[in-house]
């Protein structure tokens, strides 16, 4: 199966540690954080890769060659024209089969990612958090989207999507159509909307954990978490 990331931003939350690499390449404990995403992807059974470039992308195409892994296509998206866009640059890549779509700043536990690509219909994961205002909130109705609130004043829920998707090739059909959205991007998730709007995009709610690379603070949070995980 394969698994689509998504990886040509830049991260300037993560300034200034971003002047140089890109974000998925932060080091975490000795390793990139990337290294974190595709050990997990690949013990869940994923065995290809597409990985989004763009910003520094001579650094990516370096960490993979360095670290021998395998089966990896580079899809350039030149211009950061938001992750609908991204998307769309890996649609010859993604076939006529299901795909897995990850933000490559987001580690999921392997039996979550087991789970989700084990479904059979378009799935969002879902997480419950303390400051859903700050994320887009999943708005939900019988285990199905309804749709997704962008950073609400008031929101009817604390469950968002935490960047773990399992789509099928309807999905480009969506995104084909959507318009830039105010901040000037092709956003993912109006093609997701789009989806639910059919009745066809549904939640999986993780049962494990969820590790967010978001800001330069949660570094300390990140690297202790990491390590647990992963030298225990």
């Amino acid at each position: 199966m394969k698994a689509i990331i998504l990886a040509a931003g830049k991260g300037t939350r993560m300034l200034p540690l971003t002047e140089n690499i890109p974000k998925v390449l932060v080091p975490i404990a000795g390793k990139p954080f990337l290294w974190y995403l595709l050990k997990n992807l690949q013990k869940a059974g994923i065995n290809e890769f597409g990985l989004i470039v763009g910003y520094k992308q001579e650094k990516i195409k370096e960490f993979i060659y360095e670290y021998g892994i395998e089966n990896v296509s580079f899809i350039e998206q030149t211009e950061q024209l938001g992750t609908g866009h991204a998307l769309m640059k890996a649609k010859e890549f993604a076939g006529n089969e299901k795909f897995l779509l990850v933000c490559g700043d987001n580690l999921h536990s392997t039996e979550d990612i087991k789970q989700i690509i084990s479904q059979e219909r378009n799935t969002i994961a879902s997480f419950e958090v303390n400051n859903p205002s700050a994320y887009g909130v999943l708005v939900v109705e019988d285990g199905k989207l309804v749709r997704i609130d962008e950073k609400p004043e008031n929101p009817v829920s604390n469950l968002i999507g935490t960047g773990l998707y399992l789509l099928y090739p309807e999905i480009f059909e969506e995104a084909e159509k959507i318009n830039k959205s105010e901040r000037g991007e092709y956003e993912l998730t109006d093609a997701m909307t789009a989806l639910a709007k059919k009745g066809k995009m549904f939640i999986y709610r993780l049962k494990g954990y969820r590790i967010d690379l978001g800001n330069l603070s949660d570094i300390p949070i990140v690297e202790t978490k990491i390590k647990e995980l992963f030298n225990s």
